[in-house]
């Protein structure tokens, strides 16, 4: 029988439709591999330089000039920002709407010079270098007025929302704080209120517990899928220490952040046939980074369901695969084996 279950920070209901439940066979026809890419011409490969913005931000070679060849990860303002800088025009006011100068930044994080890598084949101390840009760019804006939250999410293949197939993910810092991040606050400020603890740590414990959800964890990281999944294989990755703002992780919290992204992306990818998917941080926003009731955490979103009519009139998302028939799924998935051994080396090194 069809359950309906509730998240239980927002209180957002989700059909698990049992009824159809899907394989995970079952949505290899839906999954999009790339095609092969092809270089040449696009903004972001090595050689290339010119044709963005001028970089905000680069981990580059010693000795190297900015805009030309020589980095590894690369910051620049997007060509067609959603939000412009602080300086525009103030917004017409309006006697019944309610408007707001759309004032923010948007930035692109080029991930890699090479136009063929991605998340799952770079090396483990590349992708640390990754996140550790997220952190410097996110360090950077969160304290700037009017800046009231940053979001910096991924899109993975064309029918995630794609427009180039080179790796790179974005950051859009916002003069509000986005509807979907205010709900998780107010859920979590009641439950803390009510409580006295955080619902996220409490949610750690208990998928911990349990089990059944759980793709993988390591020292410092949690991968599960949720209990209300809203897409099959949705999984949530959350440091299992208490933090509220994405600004906070440490060295070494990257090191195992890059570990366990890595190892959750091959998963899913190795064994979904290369799904598009969305990856997105939901983090505290401004001066709320060491908030006791808020606990920041990435969602990646695997492409394999359309939302439809019901989903649109309702707000009700039916998921046809059971979050504990998709982790178990997870959890035996084979990682490439290379990457493996590299981890290990690494960990010793490092």
């Amino acid at each position: 029988m069809p359950e309906l279950r509730q998240e239980p920070i927002t209180k957002k209901w989700v059909i698990i439709a049992t009824e159809r439940s899907k394989r995970p066979s079952d949505f290899l026809d839906f999954s999009v591999k790339k095609e092969k890419r092809k270089g040449g011409t696009c903004p972001f490969c090595k050689g290339n330089e010119s044709k963005t913005p001028p970089e905000i931000m680069a981990y580059r070679e010693e000795g190297t000039k900015p805009d030309t060849p020589g980095w590894w990860v690369r910051v620049v303002p997007n060509l067609f920002p959603a939000l412009a800088k602080a300086g525009a025009e103030e917004a017409d006011a309006q006697n019944f709407y309610v408007t707001k100068p759309g004032v923010g930044a948007h930035e692109v994080l080029v991930e890699s010079p090479e136009h063929d890598s991605s998340l799952e084949s770079h090396s483990l101390q590349h992708v640390k270098e990754i996140f550790h840009a997220w952190r410097d760019r996110y360090q950077a804006l969160i304290n700037q007025d009017p800046i009231e939250y940053i979001q910096i999410f991924k899109n993975e293949g064309s029918i995630a929302g794609a427009s180039l197939e080179h790796p790179h993910s974005q950051l859009i810092a916002t003069p509000l704080i986005p509807p979907v991040v205010d709900e998780e606050l107010r859920g979590a400020q009641e439950y803390y209120q009510q409580e006295g603890k955080c619902i996220y740590c409490e949610m750690i414990k208990h998928e911990i517990e349990v089990g059944t959800r759980v793709v993988v964890h390591n020292d410092h990281f949690l991968a599960f899928c949720p209990y209300a999944s809203r897409f099959p294989f949705e999984t949530w990755i959350i440091p299992k220490q208490h933090q509220a703002g994405f600004d906070l992780i440490n060295n070494d919290q990257l090191q195992n952040l890059s570990l366990i992204v890595q190892e959750v992306t091959q998963k899913i990818k190795g064994s979904l046939n290369e799904p598009p998917y969305n990856m997105v941080l939901h983090s505290a926003p401004a001066g709320y980074s060491h908030a006791a009731d808020y606990h920041w955490h990435l969602e990646i979103l695997p492409r394999l369901t359309i939302i439809a009519g019901f989903e649109w009139g309702t707000g009700i998302i039916i998921n046809p695969t059971t979050p504990e028939s998709a982790a178990e799924y997870l959890r035996e998935a084979n990682t490439n084996l290379v990457q493996e051994k590299e981890r290990l080396s690494w960990q010793q090194v490092h």
